[in-house]
């Protein structure tokens, strides 16, 4: 069965260093939306990219980060995420946060996607 909703997606980018109470910031984030019962989140970790002090982030064999860029991503229904803004302004204080629409599309079961 295919299922389709409307919904938001937030996407938090931080440096892989950066820490909320005594924790690394994106497990910090990963178990926080968990707790709020939000969809789900992914974590990516980036090869490559600057923040807003320009300040490289790389995996270059001659300069190997230890501060790589991170972005969670999370999506849930717009009252969901409208709940956790404001908690998310008291945890992420150094970052980059971008919301947007999106559709999510839910296979479940034996559905297969078309060819």
């Amino acid at each position: 069965m295919k299922k389709e909703s409307d919904a938001i997606l937030l996407r938090i980018f931080i440096g892989e260093s950066t820490t909320y109470e005594g924790k690394h910031l994106y497990k910090y984030l990963v178990e926080f939306f968990k707790k709020e019962g939000l969809a789900g989140a992914t974590v990516l970790r980036g090869i490559d990219g600057f923040g807003k002090s320009s300040h490289a982030h790389t995996t270059s064999i001659l300069r190997l980060s230890t501060d790589l860029p991170i972005v969670v991503e999370v999506a849930d229904t717009q009252a969901k995420i409208d709940a956790i803004k404001p908690k998310l302004d008291a945890i992420v204080t150094e970052g980059l946060i971008t919301e947007e629409k999106v559709k999510i599309i839910l296979y479940e079961g034996n559905d297969k996607p078309p060819s």
